[in-house]
């Protein structure tokens, strides 16, 4: 029998949800095509719409604002490519598939800068946003995913409204964790994932209003508002839906979360007087603990942790498996040697003490072992 891995890595992919796998089940079972006429399409399509209202509720906005995608990939592509005519700026610490994007759409880029705490620094934002920024696209996450530091958007979307512009909020780390109200961040457009609140993988969704007009990222029928062609995946859209409900429901729930997350970093540091703590002078998600073994390779930490049946992950977990420097730490002023020590632990509901007090005894006898064999 194989024994159970202690999972801290929630903000890589939560587990599946019940919820979700047995709505999924059903919707998988009923036939039907949600663009054909009869019964069955229309049966599907009443699946959709009723998982889209539920999506929509849960950010605060009318159900139509809502364009189901293939992930949170997907829906950041939209938003960036989908206004070909807009300047962009962006955070210095967003999640790579903005930055590659961002990098690759051939037109003018500004990078906001953060803090040593990874907060954007709104000082220095009107230089990024510019003047005239009413061709101005800027895109933050509201929670990063490697530290946890959640951005005060209300404040970005102020700077980037009296420009004109239009502001991009990144939400697939924070929905499900903290209260997400899209009307009172002020953010115009809004990109969400399944998978990281216990979804499925491949679906999440893009929120805007439909009054914004979004070139789609590839033709073909009228889906989705026509702003995303395709045939909907209407059992991962369905699975979404029930594990959003049920996670909106656990919010309350995520203080113990944070506590578990508040021991660990104790015993750790008690233990490890030289062990560096990020973001921890800014509001963070209550699950998301990123830290550093100075001197020991990340991938070093995490390998070591595997072995003992302890599953983190060193920084973003979005490179196929590849262990590589910090972006977002680097964007925060750390040293490439820190950066190079710093892994990620992530926590969810299902994590016990137990698990907490493994991880930490873990992590405490690779320390000993290298700093024993430094000393000799």
């Amino acid at each position: 029998m194989t024994a159970r891995v202690a999972y801290f890595d929630w903000n890589a992919g939560a587990p599946l949800r019940r919820v979700a796998a047995v709505a999924m089940a059903q919707a998988m079972a009923a036939t039907g095509n949600a663009s054909s006429v009869h019964g069955r399409g229309r049966a599907a399509r009443d699946r959709i719409e009723a998982a889209r209202a539920r999506v929509a509720d849960a950010v605060n906005v009318p159900a139509d604002w809502v364009t189901f995608t293939s992930g949170g990939t997907e829906a950041n592509a939209l938003a960036l490519l989908g206004l070909p005519d807009r300047r962009l700026a962006i955070g210095a610490t967003e999640h790579v598939s903005v930055l590659a994007t961002a990098k690759a759409c051939g037109r003018p880029v500004s990078v906001i800068g953060v803090d040593g705490s990874g907060r954007i620094e709104l000082a220095s934002s009107p230089v990024a946003i510019g003047a005239g920024g009413g061709d101005l696209l800027v895109s933050v996450q509201l929670a990063n995913n490697e530290t946890g530091v959640i951005q005060d958007i209300a404040s970005i979307a102020g700077l980037v409204h009296a420009k004109g512009g239009l502001l991009h909020v990144d939400a697939a780390q924070a929905l499900g964790r903290v209260a997400v109200d899209m009307p009172r961040l002020g953010a115009d457009l809004m990109s969400l994932s399944a998978h990281k609140l216990g979804g499925p993988t491949g679906v999440g969704a893009l929120v805007a209003s439909p009054d914004l007009a979004l070139a789609p990222l590839w033709r073909g029928g009228s889906q989705e508002g026509r702003r995303r062609a395709g045939t909907e995946n209407v059992a991962g859209i369905v699975g979404f839906a029930a594990a959003l409900e049920e996670a909106l429901g656990e919010i309350g729930a995520m203080t113990e979360v944070a506590r578990l997350r508040d021991v660990i970093r104790g015993a750790i540091a008690a233990g490890a007087p030289d062990a560096v703590f990020f973001g921890e002078g800014a509001p963070r998600l209550p699950n998301t603990l990123c830290l550093a073994m100075p001197g020991v390779k990340a991938e070093t930490q995490v390998i070591a942790l595997d072995l003992a049946g302890i599953a983190v992950s060193a920084g973003a977990a979005c490179s196929s498996g590849a262990v590589t420097r910090s972006h977002v730490l680097e964007a925060m002023g750390v040293s490439a040697d820190l950066a190079d020590g710093a892994i990620r632990v992530s926590l969810g509901r299902e994590n016990t003490t137990e698990e907490a007090e493994h991880l930490v005894a873990a992590w405490g006898d690779l320390y000993m072992r290298t700093r024993a064999r430094a000393a000799a």
